[in-house]
C-alpha cells in the first residue's frame, strides 16, 4: 500500500503538510508515504491518495489532519467503514475523468522529488529516442506535424520558432522557458514545474537538441518557491544522472540549465523584456526585428517557450505528431491547461482538447456556478484577454473562435462570473492590474491605460458623465494601435469587451448612478425595512462601525453617513429586514 498526500501549493496552503506529518507519528502498518504535486482538484484539497496493487486509487478530500487515524485504521483493517466519509463522491470524479491530460499526465500522480518516479513512467525516454535516433531538423519535423502553438498566449508554431534559432549561424545559442505567468488567476505553468519538473527539463533539452543550443535557462517568478525548490532539486537529479551536463546518453550532445529568478513584473511575460531582465536591466520591450532567434539572450540567437509548450514536447516525440494533431481544431491542434477560478464549483487544473466550448469546461466538467446562480460572464486571457458573456456559452475553444469574441486564448486563465459580478467594476480590476504593470516605455501604454483607470474608477463612484463610454473606446483603440508590445496592446481588451456585451451596465452607472449587480459600494444603499424588523439586534451588533441604532423588538435604523456598506447587516438579518438597493 501507497499513501500520497498531494502537495502542490494549493494542497499545503489547504494544510497537506500537516496531514503528512500527522501521518507520520500513526503505525500505517508497513504502508509507505509519500507525496505528490497537485493532481488538479484544487477545490477538494487536502488530498490523499491511497494506492493498493490491482485496485483502483481510492481518493480521499478534504483530508485534516484529525483524519490521520482513520487512515491509519484503514491501512492495518482495509475496512471503508473507516474513511468513507472522506471518499471522492462520484460526482467530483467526472473532473479528471471528462480531461484529456498530456501536459498534466503525470502530475499529482508522481514524486515530483524522485527522479526514479519520473522514469518509471517513461521519463527522458524521448530525450533518449531523439539524440541517439533523430537530427535536429527531423525533431522539428515532428513538431511541425504535432500543429504544436505556443501556449504562453500568441499561440505562434513552434517548430517555427525553433527552426528560425536552428538557422541562426552563430554556435552560441540559448534556449529559454518563459515560467513568468503573471496573470491573476493564473498558476498552469506553477502546477507544472511543482508537479512534474523533470517533463519541463525533458522538454527543454529536445528543445535545446532541435536549434542546437548548450545552454538553457528557465525563467521563473521568485513569488513561486516550492517551484523554484523542486526544480532545483530536478535539475541537479538530472545532471548527476547523466540525463543534463556533457554527452547526454553518450553523444555528443551537451546541454547545462540554470534557473532565474524574476522579480514578478507582468511584464516580463513578454519575451524581449523577459530578455532585458535576465541579462540584469530593468524589464522593457525591445524593438522587434530582430527577433530573438536572430538576436535574443546577449544578443545571441535564442528562443523562448512557456513551461505548458514545453510540457507537451516529449508525449508528441514518443506518440508521434499526428496523434497531438489528430486532437482540437484545424487550427488549433492538441490539448489546452486551464486554470478555472471565480463563481464555479469546481476550480482548478483542466486540460481539455481544442474544440470543446466553454459550456463543456464550465458545466459539465467544473460542475457550474456556485449556489446554483445564473452564470453571467467568463474572462479568458487574464488582464489581456477580454469577457464572454453567457450568450456566448457554447464558444469552441480555439485560438480563431475565441479571438472572435474579442477575448484571447492567453495562458489559460478562465475566471467564472456570476450576476452579482459587476462588469464596470472588473474591467476596472484588470485595467489597474496592466496601469500598474505598465513598464512605461511607451507613452500609449504609460499614460493611457492611466487615464482608462481614471475613467472606469469614476464611473463605479457614481461620477462618470455623457461621453466616458466613447472617449474609452478611443482611448482603447488608440492604445492598442500605439503600444510597443503586448501588454499595451492588449491591455484595452476587458474593457471594450465589457462594452460591447455589457454596455447597459455602464449607461446604468453614468446616467442612472446605480450598479445593476449591487458591488459597486459607492451606489449601494443599505436600509432596514421598519415592518420587517424585530429588534433582534443582530444587525446592529455584527456593525463594524456603530452605524445602526434602536433597542431590544424595536425596529432599528442604519445611519447612512456612517455605514461603510460592508454588507455585514444583510448577512447577519435572519428576517429579511435589511435592504440592499
Amino acid at each position: 500500500m501507497k499513501i500520497v498526500v498531494g502537495e502542490g501549493s494549493c494542497g499545503i496552503a489547504a494544510g497537506a503538510e500537516k496531514v503528512r506529518q500527522a501521518l507520520l507519528t500513526k503505525d500505517l502498518n508497513g504502508a509507505e508515504l509519500t507525496i505528490a504535486g497537485c493532481i488538479g482538484m484544487c477545490y477538494l484539497e487536502p488530498i490523499v491518495d491511497i494506492y493498493e496493487e490491482g485496485k483502483d486509487v481510492l481518493r480521499l478530500v478534504h483530508v485534516t489532519a484529525d483524519d490521520a487515524d482513520k487512515i491509519a485504521a484503514y491501512a492495518k483493517t482495509g475496512s471503508i467503514d473507516e474513511i468513507k466519509d472522506l471518499i471522492v463522491k462520484d460526482e467530483d470524479k467526472e473532473f479528471l475523468e471528462k480531461q484529456t491530460r498530456i501536459a498534466l499526465r503525470r502530475c499529482g500522480i508522481i514524486n515530483p522529488d524522485e527522479i526514479e518516479d519520473f522514469v518509471a513512467n517513461d521519463g527522458y525516454t524521448a530525450l533518449k529516442k531523439v539524440v541517439c535516433e533523430m537530427t535536429p531538423e527531423e525533431v522539428i519535423e515532428e513538431i511541425k506535424v504535432s500543429g504544436l502553438a505556443g501556449r504562453g498566449g500568441a499561440g505562434f508554431p513552434t517548430w517555427f520558432k525553433w527552426n528560425a534559432a536552428r538557422q541562426s549561424e552563430d554556435e552560441e545559442k540559448y534556449l529559454i522557458c518563459n515560467a513568468d505567468e503573471g496573470d491573476p488567476g493564473a498558476f498552469m505553468d506553477r502546477a507544472v514545474i511543482e508537479s512534474d519538473p523533470h517533463n519541463l527539463i525533458e522538454g527543454m533539452l529536445i528543445g535545446a537538441y532541435a536549434i542546437g543550443a548548450k545552454n538553457a535557462v528557465v525563467y521563473v517568478r521568485a513569488e513561486y518557491p516550492l517551484a523554484i525548490k523542486r526544480l532545483e532539486r530536478a535539475i541537479k537529479q538530472a545532471t548527476e544522472a547523466g540525463y543534463l551536463g556533457d554527452n547526454i546518453f553518450g553523444t555528443d550532445f551537451s546541454c547545462t540549465m540554470t534557473i532565474k529568478a524574476g522579480a514578478g513584473a507582468f511584464v516580463c511575460g513578454e519575451e524581449t523584456a523577459l530578455i532585458e531582465s535576465l541579462e540584469g536591466h530593468r524589464g522593457m520591450p525591445r524593438l522587434k526585428p530582430p527577433f530573438p532567434a536572430q538576436s535574443g539572450y546577449w544578443r545571441k540567437p535564442s528562443n523562448i517557450n512557456n513551461v505548458e509548450t514545453f510540457a507537451n514536447v516529449s508525449w508528441i516525440i514518443n506518440n508521434g505528431g499526428s496523434a497531438f494533431s489528430a486532437m482540437g481544431t484545424e487550427g488549433s491542434k492538441g490539448t489546452k491547461v486551464f486554470a478555472v477560478t471565480g463563481k464555479v464549483k469546481r476550480s482548478g487544473l483542466v486540460e481539455i482538447p481544442m474544440g470543446k466550448t466553454l459550456r463543456d469546461v464550465i458545466f459539465d466538467i467544473g460542475g457550474g456556478m456556485k449556489g446554483d446562480k445564473e452564470f453571467k460572464a467568463v474572462q479568458m486571457g487574464g488582464p489581456s484577454g477580454g469577457c464572454i458573456p453567457a450568450s456566448l456559452i457554447d464558444t469552441v475553444i480555439d485560438y480563431k473562435a475565441l479571438g472572435a469574441t474579442g477575448a484571447i486564448m492567453g495562458s489559460g486563465g478562465m475566471v467564472v462570473m456570476d450576476q452579482g459580478t459587476c462588469m464596470v467594476n472588473m474591467a476596472k480590476f484588470f485595467l489597474d492590474f496592466t496601469a500598474k504593470e505598465s513598464c512605461g516605455k511607451c507613452i500609449h501604454c504609460r499614460i493611457g491605460t492611466t487615464r482608462m483607470l481614471e475613467i472606469l474608477t469614476r464611473i463605479t463612484e457614481g461620477k462618470g458623465k455623457e461621453g466616458d463610454i466613447e472617449l474609452l473606446e478611443e482611448l482603447c483603440y488608440g492604445i492598442k494601435d500605439g503600444a510597443l508590445c503586448g501588454l499595451g496592446q492588449t491591455a484595452p481588451n476587458p474593457v471594450l469587451t465589457t462594452i460591447k456585451y455589457f454596455r447597459d451596465e455602464y449607461e446604468a452607472h453614468i446616467n442612472d448612478k446605480k450598479c445593476p449587480s449591487g458591488e459597486c459600494s459607492a451606489l449601494i444603499e443599505y436600509s432596514i425595512d421598519k415592518d420587517a424588523c424585530r429588534g433582534c439586534t443582530l444587525c446592529a451588533r455584527n456593525c463594524p462601525v456603530d452605524a445602526i441604532s434602536g433597542s431590544v423588538k424595536n425596529p432599528h435604523t442604519i445611519d447612512t453617513a456612517k455605514c461603510i456598506k460592508c454588507g455585514k447587516c444583510l448577512e447577519s438579518c435572519k428576517f429579511g429586514a435589511v435592504i440592499k438597493k
